[in-house]
Order: structure tokens, then sequence, then C-alpha cells
């Protein structure tokens, strides 16, 4: 068995005082002739308790539940956060650490796992966290007629069971060495189990308790006196309001209505930089915007046709006017260049009206008129890259009709439904845990219905596969064929950027995920409290 080490309590203190004797040193050395420290120091002050933090945000549905199976956008991930924790956690620095596991063994097939649990966690209802909690937190996405996201990731367990009431053993179908990763998943939180079945009233262990929630509109939660981590979860209460308009969000931000916003609009982001009471944070990772195509209906069933829009498209100009430099090229499938196993070697499309016109003529067609359906709730800009997308079709013989579709219910009645429509993903740690929730051939996410036998079958041998540099060669086929025969056009990898007041402290954001890897309401904190 490999043992691996938890996460301990003090973790967040300990990089908290490294920062700021980081931040001290550094201040030191800014001290100018009038002897002042540099204004930006501020921010790295000790976190303080106290305030009612409020974050505007571009999503949120009247179709919301505090169910985490429905979990689909940023409104319920980012109010889940507060309420709720996972077996693992990826800090600041995308550093896999325990959060309810304290330590973790597994077996060197990677079949069978053993976590250990914190002891002394207590749920928002006085019961204390034991083994069957999370035994019934991860059987409630597993059974028979879930269409939870998460099914798709657990579905090579083959059993749990406890070894007493701080010790789960997971026995999964076949190998898979990041496991550990995937229980980190926004999905995946633990609850209060009764009769073998979990809570889903929003009780968690979570730095926060319920205080209400209108779906759609706003949620509340107020701080767990008695939550586990010492140096977490600073603020009295917590806000998310849905915001779907992102000038409101931006004007509410700019009046003082919210502390902070996320998916800035680019096209005025300069404007809030001049504002001196805002701080711009600008973060690369995973996350990335996609023009998706249900790959089971006409025309898009057919690879040329599929081509014939990838090569349509400008990428160079999606970065440089709708993302205004903040972003970089996408290639057609979803793994970063930070990735350890991003295929470095494999040619960026680019923009060629002569090989999208090719491949339509390969398709047996001269010209082809479809309806591209947007909307801002897609990812801030969208319909405007959808006229963007329009233009640049028209030079190949394409005619795109754009539908600006409702921001409200967009998850529900235009992804995965429409046939082609603006969407994002946020990305996933691993290329592993991209592929298998987004790209597998059975996939519950899986949103263009994308069925390749040979990249399934990589993607099966690739999980359990111990050698690191077999590893590489078969998620860089995988990349190959995602660009190559799959229903995806990505066009551009893009930085989180949100806006905060400068009142707001924070040490550096996570990249895993938007707003400091949704854990900002556990990890912020004012600085004038």
């Amino acid at each position: 068995m490999v043992k691996m080490g938890g996460f301990s309590p003090l973790v967040s203190e300990v990089n908290r005082r490294r920062f700021l004797k980081s931040a001290a040193v550094a201040g030191a050395m800014a001290i100018g002739s009038s002897g002042g420290i540099l204004p930006s120091l501020a921010q790295v002050a000790a976190p303080k308790k106290g305030g009612h933090f409020k974050i505007g945000v571009g999503s949120g549905s009247v179709s919301d539940s505090l169910d985490p199976a429905t979990y689909v956008e940023s409104f319920m991930y980012i109010f889940a956060r507060s309420l709720h924790c996972g077996l693992t956690e990826l800090d600041a620095n995308g550093n896999l650490v325990g959060e309810l596991a304290e330590s973790w063994d597994f077996s060197k097939d990677a079949k069978t796992w053993t976590f250990k649990l914190r002891k002394g966690v207590e749920f928002h209802n006085g019961k204390t966290l034991d083994a069957n909690d999370v035994i019934a937190s991860i059987n409630h996405h597993l059974g028979e007629g879930s269409k939870s996201g998460a099914k798709d990731i657990l579905k090579a367990v083959q059993e749990m069971r406890s070894d007493g009431a701080e010790t789960i053993v997971i026995t999964l179908k076949e190998g898979n060495v990041d496991f550990p990763y995937l229980l980190e998943h926004f999905q995946l939180p633990i609850m209060p189990a009764k009769d073998g079945k979990p809570d889903l009233s929003g009780v968690g262990a979570g730095g926060y308790v319920l205080d209400g929630i209108d779906f759609g509109v706003k949620a509340t939660s107020k701080r767990f006196a008695n939550y586990w981590k010492p140096n977490a979860a600073w603020f009295d209460s917590f806000e998310v309001l849905a915001v779907h308009d992102v000038a409101a969000r931006t004007n509410a931000l700019n009046t003082g209505q919210i502390h902070a916003m996320d998916k800035c609009d680019l096209k005025t982001v300069h404007l809030l930089k001049r504002n001196g009471d805002l701080e711009v944070t600008a973060v690369p990772g995973s996350q990335h915007y996609a023009f998706n195509m249900i790959s089971e209906i006409a025309p898009f069933d057919n690879v040329d046709v599929r081509l014939a829009f990838k090569y349509a498209l400008n990428r160079k100009q999606l970065v440089d006017t709708l993302l205004r430099g903040y972003g970089r090229l996408g290639n057609d499938h979803s793994i970063p260049s930070t990735d350890r196993f991003f295929a470095k070697n494999l040619p960026q499309r680019e923009q060629d009206l002569d090989k999208a016109k090719y491949h339509l003529k390969k398709a047996g067609l001269s010209d082809l008129k479809v309806q591209l359906s947007a909307a801002d709730a897609a990812f801030t800009g969208a319909v405007d890259a959808a006229v963007l997308y329009q233009q640049d079709a028209a030079k190949a013989g394409i005619t795109i009709d754009v539908i600006r579709e409702s921001n409200d219910g967009y998850w529900d009645t235009v992804w995965m439904k429409k046939p082609f429509y603006a969407t994002y993903w946020a990305g996933r740690p691993t290329a592993d845990w991209m592929f298998t929730q987004g790209y597998a051939a059975d996939a519950v996410w899986n949103d263009t219905r994308w069925k390749n036998p040979r990249f399934n079958e990589l993607l099966i041998a690739a999980r359990s596969e111990l050698d690191e540099t077999k590893r590489g060669e078969m998620y860089a086929e995988m990349q190959q064929l995602c660009r190559d025969d799959g229903a995806s056009v990505i066009p551009v990898f893009v930085d989180y950027v949100n806006a905060l007041s400068k009142k707001v402290g924070h040490n550096k954001l996570g990249s895993n995920w938007d707003l400091d890897s949704f854990r900002c309401a556990e990890r912020w904190w004012f600085t004038d409290v």
C-alpha cells in the first residue's frame, strides 16, 4: 500500500504566515523616500472575522436545487462550497490535500483505496461525521436512473464498505491513479446520513449554515460556530446573488451593492481597473469556451461538416477582440497547456477557408445554413462571439443564423438540447476527469453525444497506466481524436477574470475553478472589520 498524507487544519495558517512573511520582506524593500509602504500591501493584512459578504454571479436558475446531483452552474457551485466539505481538496497551488479525509492508502494496482476520516468533524445538525455519511453521499450519485454529472466519474466504484466509524474502503472495477482527485468534485459533498440516505436539505460540514435560498435569485448562509477548520470561513454571513446581466453586475460592484463579481465584461474591464477601490483579478486555468455540435443530428453527424466549422473560425480574433488578451488559443480539445499530459506536438489549428470549403464539398455540400444558439449565460460575450463566427463562416459558404437565447434557463433548455450552441467548461484537474465526464461515450455530460470507439478504448487504458510516458502517449492520441473527429469547436482557453472590492482580502487565488476554486466564502475576508 502507498500512503498519502492528508490536510492539516494548520496548513492554511502556515501558508498564510509564509505569505505574510514574504510580503513583509517585499514591503520593507518597497519603502520609498517618503517612508510609506506601497498601498498594494494592504491586501495581505491578517485575516479578520466579521461582516456580510455579497457576491454577484452570472448564473442561477429557478430549477436549481440543494441536491448536489442537480448542480450545473456556478451559482450553486459557489453556494454549496460554503455549506459543504468533500473528502479531498485542491489547495491554492493546485496540490491535492485531504479535507474530510485525513489520509489515504492505495494498492499497487490503484484499485483499492482506503480513506481515514478526520476525527470530531460536526455537521450543522450536530451529527458527528462517520463512514456511513461518506458511503451514503457517494451512493446518492450511483443509483439507477441518476442523472448526476458525478455519476460518470464514480461509475468505476465496485464496492464501498466501512472499516470502523472512521475508515472507508473503496474498491474500483479497474485501477485509477487519479481517483482521490475525483472526490474533490463540487458535486460530491459529504452530507449526514440517516437510514442509508443523505440529507439533501443543505445540511453539511462546511463553514456556513444555510440561512435561506430563493432559487435563481439569491442564497444566504451564516458562519457555523463549530466549523472544524480554525483558519477559514471569516465572514459572519455570505450571500450569492444571481445577476445574469454583466452590466448590472458591474454597476452593483461599482456602487457597493456587492463586494465581488464573476465573469467581468472584457470589453469594459479597463474601466473597472480605473476604480481605485476595486481589484481586477485574472487567473489562468483550464476554463474554455466552446461551440458544440450534437454529433447525432444532421448535418453535424458528418465529420467533414464538423471540420468545415473548425477551419472556418478565426481563433486569434476571438483572443484579441473577445478576450482582450485574457486567454490563449484552443485546439478543439479540452486539455490546457498547463496540464502535464498536454499534447504540445499537436499542430495548432488555424483558420483556413480553403480547407473549410474542401471539407464542406467532401460532405457533398456547396453551402450550408444552420442555427447557432447563444446567450451570455453560456459565457460573457457569447452572443458577440457567435456573430464573429457567423461572419467567418460566411466566407466559407456557411450561413449561420445566430439565435439569441434567454439567459434564464439556458442550461435547461439549450445546453445539450439545441443542435449547435455556445457553452463553456470550467475544465477539470486531470485529463482523465475531463475526458471521462465530458467525452466518454456514455457520460451524462457528454454534451455533443460524440462516440469514438478508439477514444473510449484509450480512456479506459490510460486511467490505470502507471507508466507516465505511455500514459502521456495515450492522452496525446485522445486529444488528436477530439481535435480531428470530435464535435466541439474549442477556440480559446480563458482566464478567470473577476473583480472585487479592495476591502476584501485574499491570498493566492486557486485556479482549479473560478472564484478561488469556488471557495471564496471560505478563503476570503474583510480587511476593514
